[in-house]
């Protein structure tokens, strides 16, 4: 690089030394400074860098020097985001059903820079929360930010739908044919993004879990179903599953009609061990905190699945079911 360049690009390189390589814990003598930059092969004196860390605090960065023994430690005192900020951002990533493993990585390692080196590495305390099921449709980031545009410029989108079958393959919904559909918001529930549309075709607004939309396409079309859109409340529209619950953890095998593969992959992931029962049904082996609100889950999927073992968890689940029973006797 010539040196020229090299020079005007200085302040630029300590600002990114200062970024990348200083917190409270972590400081830089001026020798260290001048050592970082000659790596960057920037030749600098004292006297310079002393006006240049002048010029970045009248830019906004919290430079600040101390004096540590003979010498004087500088390390950039605040942020944009403080650590803590960036922890809970993190975990909103990894948390996210709605992004794939490989995007929630990318996110995190964006996150990243926006820390020390040394602050960073402290943000991989969340690595456990990878294993958190997640979505496998890479294509969900992009369907996003088409939903947006769309719902902004106020036109419709078309797209395929899917669900899984209990071989864990995708399939798609009207034998692959395109849904119309005009855009109106996306819901955040269950850690998963819905779609509020109205469908021109049925009259009414309707939910779709984006993670299960494919090739999402705007077309030139103005959107519908205003006036319906208005009087929508969210409420209604809500979506809640059993979800995280205390109780004992246990194996438990439910003896499901074939459609409710889907429901299973969504609640415990594609991990899931389903196997076929007869032409109609399947078995699915699931491990569960055994409580109140899974036996209402159970119960809330009608008589197209039953607790079939172990049988202690086959009793617990007759007596729920008497006690509701008897309630409504009452």
């Amino acid at each position: 690089m010539a040196k020229s360049t090299s020079q005007k690009l200085k302040l630029v390189y300590l600002m990114r030394i200062f970024l990348e390589y200083t917190d409270e814990q972590h400081r830089l003598t001026m020798p260290e400074i001048l050592s970082r930059l000659r790596a960057c092969d920037i030749e600098a004196e004292r006297k310079s860098i002393y006006e240049d860390i002048e010029l970045l605090r009248a830019y906004g960065m919290d430079i600040i020097g101390q004096r540590s023994g003979r010498t004087y430690e500088y390390y950039l005192g605040s942020r944009e985001f403080e650590l803590a900020e960036l922890k809970i951002l993190v975990d909103l990533v990894q948390s996210a059903k709605f992004l794939t493993a490989k995007k929630s990585s990318q996110l995190i390692k964006k996150l990243e820079t926006l820390c020390s080196h040394y602050e960073a590495g402290q943000l991989q305390h969340q690595v456990y929360v990878s294993q958190r099921i997640k979505t496998e449709n890479e294509s969900i980031y992009y369907a996003v930010d088409i939903i947006h545009q769309a719902i902004s410029s106020g036109v419709q989108i078309t797209f395929q739908y899917f669900n899984w079958n209990i071989q864990k393959e995708k399939e798609l919904r009207r034998n692959g044919g395109v849904y119309q559909v005009s855009p109106w918001a996306l819901s955040w529930d269950d850690e998963n993004y819905y779609l509020v549309a109205y469908d021109g075709q049925a009259g009414d607004l309707r939910y779709y879990r984006v993670d299960k939309m494919l090739n999402v396409e705007l077309t030139q079309l103005p959107r519908e179903g205003r006036e319906l859109y208005e009087k929508m409340d969210p409420a209604l529209y809500t979506r809640k599953r059993f979800g995280m619950f205390n109780g004992r953890e246990e194996p438990v095998t439910l003896y499901c009609h074939n459609h409710l593969a889907g429901v299973m992959v969504d609640q415990f992931g594609r991990d899931v061990v389903m196997l076929p029962a007869d032409q109609e049904h399947f078995h699915a082996r699931v491990h569960v905190a055994l409580s109140g609100q899974f036996f209402g889950w159970v119960m809330a999927l009608g008589e197209d699945v039953k607790i079939v073992g172990p049988p202690a968890v086959v009793g617990q689940m007759r007596e729920e079911a008497e006690k509701l029973f008897y309630r409504y006797q009452e």
